[in-house]
């Protein structure tokens, strides 16, 4: 068990917390890309180890029950806003009493384990609650421009994130909020650990550059900041001194204006922003030759070199992510760290530079990282990148914000951001995210805790109450962004399902409950295969399935960033489709005649939900008609076919899953499902049995035809795929099993019944539904 008890792990790369590390089975779900050789999935096996952060108070919280026994479905309660004021009151009154809301976190995927009770004073519907926690609202900003601009900053400091007067509150807030106290104890125990380790060592990782060196620098620097001011103890800003130092040394990087590697661009900005939070936050602290060292830094590392990429805006030169079309995590984390280097340097700055380049960062940035929420909420990459990408866009909209009184259109100029929460919220089940495609590199300083800037800044009460028991919520940022007069649950009248309809994005998540560590998630997705700046996989149809505490059907995560040519193109003859992680095999998808996916495809999708939302207990029954479907027409992803469907939908209570194809095609078909679990088939060849510890889910074909057998086999390239490029080899997956099914050309229609062996239930109360081809599928269909 941790010492600390907010999720602190010390060896972890994430500094705060590692979602996917255990020790008993290394990297497992996703694993952090690390070195070449690590071995990782998205794929879980679940651990019994707990780390326990908050207290059970006696009469108001009881323990987990091992299944939900009672019903409490409320519907039509609305997410935002306060709405329901005796509620809230009674939830905010109760807020201390009870302390953090979740009771563990499961030490593979540290997720949030909430306790079983029906006590609705406790959780209740999500608000905002200020008139009676006058005590717990952070104070009005003195600072109100009537006329912002971005060259035109607050006199005080710090003025990046957290301006003086926050400061000056926080103490107050810590001792009346349970949440901001954990963090800030959790902030206090990581900054003790980093202040035993040497400075950060220099290491060049191929294609992503020193960008871990440099988040891992800013996370250091963040938090010795952070506890620098909360205690004045000098030792703080010595340490930070000595971290700021070693990141220009000579044997960091070559002793040229290139040190920070602005190659891959990404480097730069986050350690620009690592020496505007040095600057800014401990600005009274620094002596004036200090000071100048790091602004000369910040202007020679940092400032020029965004100024060359400004002006060398094609992929010849490192300015490719400046252009008005790269809407991603590049765009934002790029732009952000120069805006915050400027910002804190300005007025001190004889330069012109940082006006200059804020001349550039702020309207670049509001065109491109801005849109890179589609008009769904869902991230313009993958859901992995959403971290990235979002992470830069609050805390160059916060430091804005702060600095200047406006966002000049970071949060306001796409009408579609304020559903991004809901992306996030939504991609996440019981067994972890549904991270389709590349999940990027170690997160460092990178976390979900825009939601807590979002949450405040659109009123949606449900993004800070779902973020705050998150594994990556204690850190500096959090307690500044997260509004104390929010009370309530983020599962109060959340429906179960949600569907993501943009064509670039096109995803469906659909589960029986929030906060049952048992339920059932079932995600699934279409969307175009490229437009994702070169992060996505040929994967239509792609999908997971949790149930009983743990994913049966999972992913591989990225590919080796290091592979040749990886993110060269997403053309069809690309060298990055050649890697198995990457290719349509290596996804829970069809292969027809053993090709990938064709790059041109444009599906189109369908669906339907009986919109059963969960109510403010955490035991919840789902009623026996609760169900939804989403059906894709994926025909245009394949050569050789003529017409084909897949369809995902929940039956019997949302207790099963059926996985529905119906598809002609004039070559061989092969059905490919990667899983964790030891599977064993039986003599038939239509129905197998996995098993992960001591759960069992049954896989079984409905009305199969002769030639449709389930056989397993490994994880691995196919007999007859392309050659890899000389001297390249894929990553090993070891512990993956792939279910397979291989059916001859014709019109087939391939339904699978996904049984998880829930305890108590028998196997007359499975159901076995109507074949319905998927075309037909109605919301009522399968009763």
């Amino acid at each position: 068990m941790s010492s600390n008890p907010q999720y602190h792990n010390a060896n972890s790369p994430y500094g705060s917390g590692d979602p996917y590390y255990s020790a008993s089975t290394g990297y497992i779900t996703p694993a952090p890309m690390k070195k070449r050789t690590s071995n990782w999935l998205k794929i879980g096996i679940p651990v019994a180890i707990v780390v326990i952060v908050g207290a059970v108070v006696g009469g108001v919280l009881g323990s987990r029950a091992a299944k939900n026994s009672s019903a409490n479905n409320a519907s039509g309660a609305s997410n935002s806003g306060p709405t329901n004021e005796a509620a809230a009151s009674s939830a905010a009154s109760v807020k201390n009493a009870i302390g953090v809301y979740p009771t563990a976190t499961d030490s593979l995927y540290l997720l949030p384990l909430y306790p079983s009770t029906t006590n609705t004073a406790a959780f209740t519907q999500p608000t905002f609650h200020p008139s009676n926690n006058a005590a717990l609202a952070w104070p009005k900003d003195p600072f109100a421009p009537s006329s912002p601009s971005p060259t035109t900053v607050r006199e005080d400091r710090p003025r990046l994130i957290a301006p003086a007067y926050k400061w000056q509150a926080l103490p107050s807030l810590i001792a009346s909020d349970p949440y901001l106290k954990q963090w800030n104890d959790t902030i206090f125990g990581n900054a003790t650990d980093y202040y035993a380790l040497p400075p950060v060592k220099y290491f060049m990782d191929g294609p992503s550059g020193i960008l871990d060196n440099a988040r891992e620098v800013k996370m250091r620097i963040k938090a010795f900041a952070y506890v620098y001011r909360m205690t004045n103890d000098t030792k703080w800003v010595d340490r930070t001194w000595a971290e700021l130092q070693n990141a220009v040394s000579d044997s960091f990087g070559p002793n040229d204006a290139t040190k920070w590697n602005p190659s891959h661009f990404l480097d730069v900005g986050e350690f620009t922003a690592a020496f505007a939070i040095a600057y800014d936050w401990l600005y009274d602290q620094w002596t004036d030759d200090q000071k100048s060292t790091i602004r000369s830094n910040i202007i020679t590392y940092g400032l020029n070199q965004g100024i060359v990429a400004y002006d060398n805006t094609n992929n010849q030169f490192w300015g490719w992510w400046t252009g008005a079309d790269i809407k991603g995590n590049w765009n934002c984390v790029c732009n952000s760290g120069l805006t915050m280097g400027a910002l804190a340097i300005l007025n001190d700055d004889n330069s012109g530079i940082a006006e200059q380049i804020l001349g550039k960062t702020v309207p670049n940035a509001a065109t491109a990282c801005a849109n890179g929420v589609t008009s769904d909420g869902s991230w313009t990459e993958t859901h992995a990148y959403w971290h990235f990408g979002t992470t830069g866009h609050a805390e160059m909209s916060a430091s804005l914000l702060s600095a200047t009184g406006s966002d000049y259109g970071m949060l306001t100029g796409n009408k579609n951001f304020d559903k991004t929460g809901l992306f996030h919220m939504h991609g996440t089940g019981p067994g972890t995210a549904f991270m389709w495609g590349d999940h990027g590199p170690n997160r460092f300083s990178t976390t979900a805790n825009g939601m807590f800037l979002y949450g405040d800044f659109f009123n949606h009460a449900e993004y800070i109450l779902h973020q705050r028991d998150q594994h990556d919520a204690p850190e500096p940022w959090s307690m500044f962004w997260y509004d104390p007069t929010v009370s309530g649950a983020f599962w109060d009248g959340m429906p179960l399902d949600h569907f993501f309809d943009d064509p670039l994005t096109q995803w469906a998540a659909m589960r029986s409950s929030w906060t049952d560590q048992n339920a059932v998630f079932a995600a699934i997705k279409a969307g175009l295969l490229t437009g994702h700046q070169t992060h996505n996989d040929l994967d239509l149809g792609d999908f997971v399935i949790d149930a009983m505490g743990t994913r049966w059907a999972g992913e591989l995560g990225s590919g080796d960033y290091r592979s040749a040519e990886y993110f060269n193109s997403d053309k069809q003859d690309a060298v990055r489709w050649l890697y198995y992680r990457t290719r349509t095999e290596g996804q829970n998808c069809l292969l027809v005649n053993k090709q990938n996916q064709l790059v041109t495809a444009a599906p189109t999708v369908n669906h339907e939900s009986s919109g059963t939302t969960q109510g403010s207990s955490t035991v919840f029954e789902v009623p026996s008609d609760s169900t939804a479907y989403w059906t894709a027409d994926l025909a245009s992803g394949y050569s050789d076919v003529t017409s084909y469907q897949r369809g995902m939908r929940l039956i019997n209570g949302r207790k099963q899953i059926l996985l529905q194809d119906d598809i002609t095609a004039s070559q061989p078909i092969m059905w490919r499902m990667h899983t964790n679990a030891t599977v064993s088939v039986d003599d038939s060849g239509t129905s197998a049995t996995l098993e992960i510890g001591d759960k069992k889910l049954t896989m079984q074909l409905l009305n199969p035809t002769s030639d449709m057998k389930i056989t397993t086999g490994p994880a691995s390239r196919l007999d007859g795929d392309p050659a890899l490029p000389s001297g390249e080899s894929d990553q090993e997956n070891p512990g993956v099993t792939v279910v397979i099914i291989n059916m001859d050309a014709g019109t087939k229609s391939l339904q699978v019944l996904f049984n998880p062996q829930w305890p108590g239930m028998s196997a007359s109360d499975f159901k076995t539904p109507p074949s319905v081809p998927v075309s037909s599928w109605k919301l009522r269909s399968h009763d």
